[in-house]
């Protein structure tokens, strides 16, 4: 009775893992992964690596070179290698993927002073377990909030959110939303 108890249970985990898994989800729909990969031209790929690792949280989990060639024939850069390092905000297959990629020689930084400046993406946002960690490990990075941040949503929002928004070395923003403050 324990061993047929147990082969139960195993099924039971085995399909709930696979029901709600990315790849099942996925399967449903036309794409094979269901959270997108953003890729960010930067300056300073040490710099911003540090800064995406330490300071927000992300993980590094490969690196590549992509050819001068490949990344022309592929319409990404005008004959240009490209440094690229990958950081992932979780674990398993349904993780965000952010694709740092360094250009020799480009150092012109993002034109971000609010996110109605430019067309195009503004900012990237993070959902964290706790405001207060968060706010700990940006000022152990050296990163402080912009403006008032953490701002804490209205009623008509959620009153018990927070919002904190930093730069990147290159002044792209970076939202931060999560429980309001405790301290």
């Amino acid at each position: 009775m324990k061993t047929r108890f147990a082969l139960i249970t195993l099924i039971a985990v085995l399909f709930s893992s696979y029901a709600f898994s990315d790849h099942h989800l996925a399967g449903e729909s036309e794409f094979t992964k269901l959270t997108i990969d953003i890729g960010c031209v930067v300056s300073d790929i040490d710099a911003s690596v540090k800064f995406y690792t330490e300071a927000i949280g992300f993980k590094v989990t490969g690196g590549f070179i992509a050819s001068a060639e490949l990344a022309t024939d592929a319409g990404l850069t005008n004959n240009k290698p490209l440094d690229i390092t990958v950081l992932t905000l979780g674990d398993g297959e349904g993780a965000t993927s952010l694709k740092l990629m360094q250009v020799a020689g480009r150092k012109r930084k993002a034109k971000n002073d609010y996110i109605n400046t430019t067309l195009g993406f503004s900012y990237l946002t993070v959902l964290v377990k706790s405001t207060d960690v968060a706010m700990a490990r940006l000022k152990k990075a050296g990163v402080s909030p912009i403006a008032k941040g953490p701002v804490v949503l209205p009623e008509n929002l959620d009153s018990s959110m927070a919002l904190t928004i930093v730069r990147d070395p290159d002044g792209n923003l970076i939202e931060l939303v999560g429980p309001k403050p405790t301290k």
